[in-house]
């Protein structure tokens, strides 16, 4: 048993409020006592096991008694000022400003659950300057609230529970929800309060359900039949989720609805309920065989709470005949629903050794709720200081507006056939937590209604767009009613319910489903694919043909044909086309400075070199001709000055143009990254652009000059003319590189390379071939032919 409380010689009074639980009095009507809720006598029951403890331990309040006196408001305005002026004045007098009788020192009052009950106290207490404790809840749209310096509240802000709840719903993604509050001021508040906050987190409230208040309806049928309507409604809607404003009338709202479902052809509404800091299960004693299974799986905030030790045996050991409080023995017939002996009654007696945890949970639970914490740390805080522990480790204290500062915890609600049911602690918001550890939820243990097969439940407008698309808003619909619409070409979405496609990044590049970027491979022409290794082999085997002509020029170099035509002439021009020819070995394989810096400077320098050494060999072919005439002044210029003259002189202008373009704007590696949609090309950047097309503009002027000087020499009749072959060979040339410049233009990557390399392998192939297979049939296949009576005589 308890330790017996005597209200009569304790030197401090209390105050308390409560819906419509009233006290033991011979003034108390019966008949009012029908719509009672004995579940908040637990929270008289709170404040009863905190002033015991306190009093048996002397370490808290040494050489001090604690009492209290409980007041009921009924909701009522009215009551609440008179019960404030009955609490300072003379006991049962209504005089302001004087007191008599019995002395109290009245330090503090807690106020009621109903912030509205809690204000109008306020009024008078801080007139008094009488501190008020209250474990209501307070938004920030209650403007009076900054103004009364003594109320102090025992909950956190309540815009910190909208805060929650937005972020509750974005967590399981529930963007297409409903509201339910009771048609008053209180819920057009909690609407003008919430709807914004949804709105900003791009959450629609699809349905705003308001209920008109319960109390208000004179007649039951009309009530009933009113909200069979709702219901009926409320089934045919695709919200799967509501948020409850859980107030008591909004609860009561609620209830009623729910029976005029069941009791109409609709059945039960299965829908997820996430509930405010409010909710709990209190019927009234009428309602004790409510079904509660339509809450199983709701989600709701719940003040921050721990179990306090003692106090479930505390209540385990409450009986009838204790006298603990006044109200024990009313309780105790309104939640046994019977009566103590009473001949005039016929209604079923109470033995005393009823048992309270035989009650429903809707009627009375044995754990202390978080409103019953509440009230357990508010007498504490007035009794030591604004910053205490309590007897469970927790950590009380009050930031500048007088709120507690704390979190919520976040219950899932499980319900059970037999009318009971379980709080399951899923998760955590604390808004002093550092970012990240903020709000926490551990999905895997929350339970939902049984009709969505425990899976997480839907709340769009319609399903969500997929990786590869985007949303498309419906014209005249919501925001979140929307099409899904593809991403276009080289864009995607890797969420979903994106609202717009984007880029890869410049090294990545879309896959065909258009939801996900892969990195782009390297484009360059490589030894190790089938194009790199034909083109080496093809340039080495070129090469391989050149060295062998060039041999047998050696062995041969006294025979009438290799001398015929300049042999140095020969040999320059044999060495430039092997060179030629391995310089297109320098664009194979990754770009690197080197071999970027070399590539085209190299090839335009050797390359001059070789088309030089044809014009060469076709002025001498002319200057021979003339110089044959009699009187001629040619003669001075036939000779080897003459032909090393234009080599040099051709050659130093082409290495002149390739220096002036490595000392301003030399090439570089460089990686393209947009030209091919898939891949990186790795390339040498030419710098400057002019200067490549100088230098291929110069080879192609030499090669001109010398197809011009070759095509009118071609039928010369002298018998070591070359000039119809060196013809053949720079029209080779010619159309060669002609066809080079838009196929170079207009491939990317390693085709562009490739187009290059081609055109010095045909350009070179075409030189060599045109020039010296001639010669090379003579020499190796028609040796009699190779002597000078044979030359002589064809002449």
């Amino acid at each position: 048993m308890p330790p017996n409380v005597d209200l009569s010689r304790f030197p401090i009074a209390g105050n308390w409020y409560w819906k419509l639980l009233q006290p033991p009095s011979d003034k108390v009507d019966s008949s009012s006592s029908t719509g009672t809720v004995p579940k908040n006598y637990q929270h008289v029951l709170s404040l009863v096991f905190a002033v015991n403890e306190i009093n048996e331990n002397p370490k808290i309040l040494s050489n001090i008694t604690l009492g209290f006196q409980i007041y009921d408001s009924y909701f009522s305005a009215k009551m609440t000022y008179k019960n404030m002026l009955n609490l300072i004045s003379r006991h049962k007098k209504t005089v302001p400003n004087y007191k008599c009788g019995i002395q109290k020192n009245l330090i503090a009052v807690i106020g009621g659950l109903e912030s509205e009950t809690s204000l109008y106290m306020a009024t008078i207490l801080t007139l008094y300057k009488i501190p008020q404790v209250t474990y209501s809840l307070f938004s920030e749209a209650v403007g009076e609230k900054k103004h009364l310096s003594s109320l102090y509240q025992m909950t956190p802000n309540e815009a910190d529970q909208y805060n929650g709840i937005v972020r509750l719903l974005l967590y399981f993604q529930w963007v297409w929800v409903g509201i339910f509050v009771t048609a008053d001021n209180k819920g057009e508040m909690f609407v003008k309060t919430l709807a914004p906050l949804l709105f900003l987190n791009e959450i629609c409230a699809a349905i705003i359900e308001r209920m008109p208040n319960a109390s208000k309806f004179f007649n039951v049928f009309a009530m009933v039949e009113k909200y069979q309507v709702m219901a009926i409604s409320l089934s045919k809607t695709n919200v799967n989720v509501f948020v409850v404003n859980a107030d008591t009338s909004t609860m009561k709202c609620l209830q009623w609805l729910l029976i005029a479902a069941t009791m109409s052809d609709v059945g039960a509404i299965n829908k997820v309920w996430v509930l405010t800091a409010l909710f709990d299960f209190s019927s009234e004693t009428f309602q004790r065989d409510l079904d509660i299974q339509n809450f199983h799986g709701a989600l709701s905030l719940a003040i921050h709470s721990h179990e306090v030790d003692g106090f479930h045996p505390f209540l385990l050991n409450l009986n009838p005949h204790s006298e603990a409080d006044g109200f024990i023995s009313f309780f105790w017939q309104q939640a046994f629903d019977c009566q103590f002996l009473d001949v005039e009654t016929e209604e079923e007696s109470c033995t005393g050794e009823e048992k309270l945890e035989s009650l429903p949970g809707a009627l009375f639970e044995m754990q202390m709720t978080s409103q019953n914490y509440s009230i357990y740390n508010a007498l504490q805080h007035f009794l030591r200081n604004i910053l205490f522990n309590n007897s469970v480790g927790d950590t009380v204290f009050f930031n500048e507006k007088r709120e507690l500062e704390g979190g919520f915890d976040i219950i899932n609600w499980l319900t059970f056939r037999n009318k009971s049911f379980l709080r399951v602690k899923v998760g955590k918001m604390d808004p002093q937590a550092p970012l990240g550890r903020d709000f926490f939820i551990n999905e895997k243990i929350i339970r939902w209604h049984h009709s969505f097969n425990q899976v997480v439940p839907l709340a769009l407008c319609n399903d969500h767009c997929q990786p590869g698309y985007s949303r498309q808003r419906k014209e005249g619909e919501p925001f979140c009613c929307y099409d899904c619409a593809p991403c276009p070409e080289g864009k995607i979405t890797n969420q979903t319910d994106m609202n717009d496609c984007f880029h890869c990044q410049e090294d990545q590049y879309p896959n065909k489903e258009r939801n996900q970027c892969l990195p782009k491979d390297e484009n360059f022409l490589s030894y190790e694919e089938p194009l790199g290794i034909s083109l080496a082999l093809l340039a080495l085997a070129l090469s391989a043909t050149t060295a062998l002509v060039f041999g047998i020029f050696i062995k041969h170099q006294n025979s009438p044909i290799v001398k015929a035509n300049n042999r140095n002439l020969t040999y320059t021009l044999l060495i430039s086309l092997l060179l030629c020819f391995l310089c297109s070995l320098l664009f194979i394989g990754r770009p690197q400075l080197l071999t970027c810096n070399l590539r085209q400077t190299a090839f335009g320098i050797i390359f001059s070199v070789a088309v030089s050494s044809v014009l060469a060999k076709t002025l001498t072919v002319v200057l021979a001709f003339l110089a044959t005439k009699p009187g001629s002044k040619m003669r001075k210029w036939v000779g080897t000055r003459f032909s090393t003259s234009i080599i040099l002189g051709c050659s130093i202008i082409q290495a002149s143009i390739c220096m002036l373009w490595l000392c301003t704007d030399p090439p570089f590696p460089d990686l393209d990254m947009h030209s091919l949609p898939e891949e990186v090309i790795v390339e040498c950047n030419e710098g400057s652009a002019n200067m490549f097309y100088y230098v291929l503009g110069y080879m192609g002027l030499l090669a001109l000059v010398s197809f011009v000087v070759a095509f009118f020499a071609r039928k010369l009749p002298d018998t070591f003319n070359e000039a119809k072959f060196i013809t053949f060979s720079m029209l080779v040339f010619c159309s060669v590189w002609l066809s080079f410049v838009p196929t170079y233009v207009s491939s990317k990557g390693k085709y562009m390379v490739a187009v290059e390399i081609f055109s010095i392998l045909a350009s070179s192939a075409g030189i060599l071939v045109c020039i010296f297979s001639p010669k090379c049939y003579i020499i190796v296949l028609r040796p009699e032919l190779n002597k000078k009576e044979q030359l002589k005589m064809k002449h």
